[in-house]
């Protein structure tokens, strides 16, 4: 990890990042030491000294011309701005929330990378409340397992429909034929339905584009997709082998193709 970048990403300066690090290596000395060991100007040492002093990263000791300097130990630094960081997420999440007034019932909303969609697809499952169901390949099976595993352990009905090969032990899980994966489209594909009221479709191809909606017939239609295609497989478990035979050779050969 780049500590400077890092601490930068904190509000350090780079004259300050690199004071800080220098103090962290070799401590305690005053500023002439820390300009030459960090080639920060003398004159830009001090100024960047009393900023860290101000914010409490550094202590120092001594009068004017003989001050000594030592930081303050990262742990109790990063607790401190772990601490002012949660602050600040719940203060913004209490004062955003009374400003959010949310009326998308019939938009459908577009979100950009795999990143955003996996963590709005993680939140959708986490704030289910009766039921859940899916479709994943083996990739996004991995992103959201616990929070998938969670809602059922809440008491969510879970119906997944798997097209790769990786195991689920959670609700009802079906694989879906290879084949017809691909014929569909759907081997790149990953659907989330939460309780009938929002669903969310992505593609995983390229830089993952994923749809958003609570929009009430799409999301039906796209809840009994995902339905249908389980109620296929719980069929397909009970039909008797004389019952094939009599079928059309392309039915039979979908039918044949749910057992995994």
């Amino acid at each position: 990890m780049d500590l400077l970048s890092g601490l930068g990403d904190l509000g350090f300066t780079e004259y300050e990042a690199k004071i800080y690090l220098a103090l962290l290596r070799e401590n305690p000395t005053n500023g002439y030491q820390l300009s030459k060991k960090t080639g920060v100007p003398r004159s830009m040492v001090y100024e960047a000294l009393g900023r860290l002093h101000a914010r409490g990263a550094v202590l120092k000791s001594g009068a004017e011309r003989s001050t000594i300097y030592r930081p303050l130990p990262p742990e109790e630094l990063l607790d401190r701005y772990d601490r002012q960081h949660q602050q600040l997420i719940s203060g913004l999440r209490d004062n955003l929330l009374s400003l959010y007034d949310s009326n998308n019932e019939e938009s459908l909303w577009t979100i950009s990378g795999r990143e955003a969609s996996f963590a709005y697809a993680s939140k959708m499952i986490a704030n289910s409340k009766n039921e859940v169901y899916l479709v994943l390949d083996d990739t996004a099976l991995e992103q959201l397992r616990s929070e998938i595993i969670s809602a059922g352990e809440r008491g969510n009905k879970i119906g997944v429909l798997l097209t790769g090969t990786d195991e689920l032990n959670c609700g009802q899980v079906s694989y879906h034929p290879p084949a017809e994966s691909e014929l569909q489209g759907l081997d790149n594909m990953v659907v989330v339905v939460v309780d009938g009221k929002e669903c969310l479709i992505a593609d995983m191809n390229h830089e993952m584009t994923t749809t958003v909606t609570s929009s009430r017939n799409l999301v039906l239609i796209t809840r009994q997709f995902v339905w249908m295609e389980l109620f296929a497989q719980r069929i397909n478990e009970r039909v008797n082998p004389d019952l094939l035979d009599q079928l059309e050779e392309n039915d039979r050969k979908i039918l044949q193709s749910f057992s995994r």
